[in-house]
């Protein structure tokens, strides 16, 4: 089976090409077979008030598109030069690598991966975050 696979908790809810989807009692499994489709688990969405670190932000702009509410274009060049920077201030051996994996997955237009990769990064950003801080 090719596509992705979509694994859902009791009353999980999912936006699927602009449509929200909310799964039933039971756990289930769905297999998004058509290309290109935009999914966003609802559990792992930024709200506005919450984009306030630069991973976030990136991740926001994919999450955006994800939604319907952004141009893929434009968000493509605003999050390339996001992941620039990043790349600046990350420099750790596996960072870079979900750097690459979020580069690579935009220039193919797939945007759930890209931001899938980024949000790998959130601990660690807020580890050196709060290291900054103090």
């Amino acid at each position: 089976m090719s596509g992705l696979v979509l694994k859902l908790a009791p009353r999980e809810r999912v936006l699927i090409n602009g449509a929200v989807i909310e799964n039933g009692d039971k756990r289930a499994r769905l297999a998004i077979m058509t290309p290109n489709a935009n999914i966003l688990r609802l559990r792992d969405a930024i709200h506005p008030e919450e984009v306030n670190t630069p991973v976030r932000r990136v991740c926001y702009i994919a999450q955006l598109v994800l939604s319907g509410d952004a141009e893929p274009a434009n968000a493509r060049h605003q999050m390339l030069r996001g992941l620039e920077q990043l790349s600046q201030a990350l420099t750790d051996p596996d960072s870079r690598s979900q750097i690459n994996a979020a580069t690579e997955a935009l220039l193919d237009d797939q945007f759930y991966q890209a931001m899938k990769a980024l949000r790998t990064l959130l601990p660690r950003e807020a580890r050196l975050l709060a290291a900054g801080a103090g």
